[in-house]
């Protein structure tokens, strides 16, 4: 007998029946509702020896009028029709009246599963379900399912469709900036591309630690929005002003007649220094357009994004990102080409580049403020919402190593010897041929409507060939290993590399035959540079960073930190200024970048081989360290798959002592009646099929 929860109607029985391959509790009481809310049960079932006990507290609380719902079967069994409110489990079918109700878990009733020593066996999963006494039809899950779009939850696209739109625009206006920089200081009136490792090296450099110093001081005084909003919206006035004030005052600003004294005093040797100071607001241009890069893509967005996704949605969206951005470079590089072409269209007299300029820059502001204004919305409806999930992702402490540890771990290993000879090699290699290329491109186009619109064309094949690189890059990976895609980058500037300094070294031998195709030895050479600069940065992002980062895992967890914190001291900003540095040598000691041309074309090469050399050194290393990290993790996986869970006699007991107890004193302080049952053929059948 089952007293209400009143105390004054009584209930009149409880008995356990068979159904099929599960037990039902029936319960003959005329409000289930009010019993199910208010009373703790304890429903004890054994199935031969097998011993389950489910718990269930508050278990159910419905509104007057219930709704019916869908929900997604969690179960492959069902519950069966009753015309009697029942409590099931796991029954075969399900009423279209029965609400799901979840019984408490009790992680140390683990023990009481059958056989009580030795392994654990996989049983049934036992849910208590009762049938509703009203005229509300459909089910009522316990945990509601998340709503859903395209197979993701509509939460997570709350964060990732906002991220995704911002970063689009922030690469968008990048592609446009990068490809202006260029066209501004290369094409501009005593200057040419031989200003661009001096520029990188004394202007830019010390502009970016300077940036970066204020940026952590403003970081201590000011909130993570209004830092977002101090930092880029200096950006979008800068952009703006440049195009309609800047540059239209440009003869009135700059100091060319100081220029002209300077040169003449101290020769041709110094046209690129002296270039700074003749050109310094395109320069300042040059500067802002790079830092946008730095700060805005990896400080501002990159930050953000990881303070509102979880790890689970980064792993599964980010490379998403990386995607988008090439899509967003082949869009960018059209519209710069559309702009760029506008000239032809313009009458004699009229400064097509600066309506092009108005144009891209009109753009850039104008994405910036959709940027900012993303930026806000997701502050006000993403950040303060508290049903979105957070992250909980703790930063992790790098080791700070000074310059001396750091060249002492590089000394003491080889595999992060050859490592880091992978880092500073390409760096010093793609700015070697990226410079050289480049003053060919003015010598071939030397207005800043036709550089301009072959920079577009430039960007929209690189966005192209490297999201292609991308697709293919796992499939090379998988295929050919490690050793392979780590050399497919050195073998790219290798090869195109040779091919371009011929053409610019034994040119003229070659003219008759270039000339039979309708080319020109010079128009080759900027063909095939641009070729070498497309298919080496796309195999930078879809080979080489992954395969760098992949070198990292079969280390030691302190050589991994140390190595990889080293690397980051020395390699990076060795790799970046040390082409930068070699052609300063080179242009200040042979007058020119044309002369220094043979010169840079064998230090290439012999970098390259050098590249070519740690790779293979370093596959030799990494191959058999990985095969060694694979075989643990697969022995650690085969032994988190083992059960574990055993119990001693005396622990038995004193739990089965326990749960007696519990169950004789449940929360109303009435035990329940269990009617014992005569076997059947369909008890013998439920209990064959369980202790299976």
């Amino acid at each position: 007998m089952f007293p209400s929860p009143s105390g004054t109607e009584p209930v009149k029985k409880g008995f356990l029946l068979p159904r099929d391959d599960c037990w039902v509790l029936v319960i003959e009481f005329p409000n289930l509702l009010k019993l199910l809310s208010a009373t703790q049960i304890s429903l004890s079932a054994s199935l031969g020896n097998m011993e389950r006990v489910i718990s269930a507290q508050g278990l159910l609380s419905l509104p007057p009028a219930p709704q019916a719902r869908t929900f997604r079967r969690r179960l492959p069994f069902a519950a069966a029709r009753f015309a009697s409110p029942v409590l099931g489990f796991n029954s075969k079918e399900r009423s279209p009246s029965l609400p799901r109700l979840r019984a408490a878990f009790d992680p140390q009733r683990l023990l009481l599963s059958s056989p009580l020593y030795g392994k654990q066996k996989k049983g049934p999963v036992f849910s208590a379900g009762a049938a509703v006494p009203t005229g509300g039809a459909g089910f009522v899950e316990g945990e509601a399912e998340k709503p859903k779009l395209l197979g993701v939850e509509i939460a997570t696209l709350k964060k990732i469709v906002p991220l995704g739109i911002m970063f689009f625009c922030i690469l968008f206006n990048y592609t446009i900036l990068r490809d202006t920089k260029d066209v501004l200081v290369v094409t501009a009136k005593g200057s040419s591309a031989e200003i661009i490792p001096f520029l990188k090296t004394w202007v830019n450099l010390p502009m970016a630690i300077g940036f970066m110093l204020l940026y952590t001081k403003l970081s201590n005084v000011l909130s993570k929005e209004a830092l977002f909003y101090t930092v880029i919206f200096p950006f979008i006035a800068f952009f703006g002003a440049f195009a309609f004030l800047l540059y239209p005052m440009r003869d009135a600003i700059h100091p060319t007649a100081l220029a002209d004294r300077l040169l003449a005093a101290l020769g041709p040797s110094f046209l690129g220094p002296v270039a700074i100071l003749r050109i310094w607001s395109f320069c300042l241009f040059y500067v802002m357009a790079e830092l946008w890069g730095s700060v805005v893509i990896s400080v501002l967005f990159w930050g953000f994004a990881n303070q509102i996704t979880t790890v689970e949605e980064a792993k599964e969206f980010y490379p998403l990102f990386g995607l988008g951005a090439n899509i967003a470079l082949i869009f960018s590089g059209r519209t710069v080409k559309y702009f760029s072409n506008l000239r032809k269209n313009l009458g004699p007299g009229v400064d097509g580049w600066a309506i092009s300029l108005k144009g891209m820059m009109s753009i850039v502001v104008l994405l910036g403020f959709v940027i900012s204004g993303i930026y806000w919305g997701a502050n006000k409806f993403i950040v303060n919402d508290p049903s979105l999930p957070r992250s909980n992702r703790k930063k992790k402490e790098k080791p700070k190593l000074g310059m001396n540890e750091s060249l002492k771990v590089l000394l003491s290993s080889r595999y992060v010897r050859d490592l880091a000879t992978l880092v500073v090699a390409y760096g010093i290699s793609i700015n070697l041929v990226e410079v050289t290329w480049k003053s060919k491109l003015k010598a071939q186009f030397p207005s800043p409507n036709e550089y301009s619109s072959f920079m577009g064309d430039f960007s929209t094949a690189t966005g192209i060939a490297t999201f292609t690189m991308m697709l293919l890059g796992r499939w090379i990976l998988r295929k050919f290993g490690w050793g392979v895609a780590a050399m497919v980058t050195p073998t790219v500037l290798l090869l195109t590399g040779v091919g371009f300094f011929s053409l610019i070294l034994f040119g003229e031998p070659l003219a008759p035959l270039l000339g039979s195709i309708g080319l020109t030895p010079l128009l080759a050479a900027v063909y095939v540079g641009a070729l070498q600069n497309i298919f080496s940065k796309s195999a930078k992002y879809s080979l080489f960073d992954p395969c760098k980062e992949m070198a990292y895992i079969p280390l030691d967890e302190e050589m991994k930190v140390k190595g990889k914190a080293a690397i980051d001291v020395v390699c990076n900003p060795l790799g970046k200024s040390g082409g930068a540095l070699i052609q300063q040598f080179m242009i200040l000691t042979f007058g020119s970048l044309a002369n220094s041309t043979p010169y840079l074309g064998g230090i290439l090469l012999v970098i390259v081989l050098a590249w070519l050399g740690a790779a293979r050194s370093l596959d030799s290393q990494f191959s058999p360290l990985a095969k060694e990290q694979l075989e643990k993790e697969k022995l650690l996986k085969e032994k988190s798959n083992t059960p574990s869970i055993k119990a001693t006699k005396e622990e038995t007991e004193q739990l089965l002592a326990l749960e007696s107890a519990e169950g004789g004193n449940s929360s109303n302080g009435s035990p329940l009646n269990h009617k014992s049952i005569p076997e059947s053929g369909a008890t013998s059948e439920t209990s064959s099929k369980h202790g299976q």
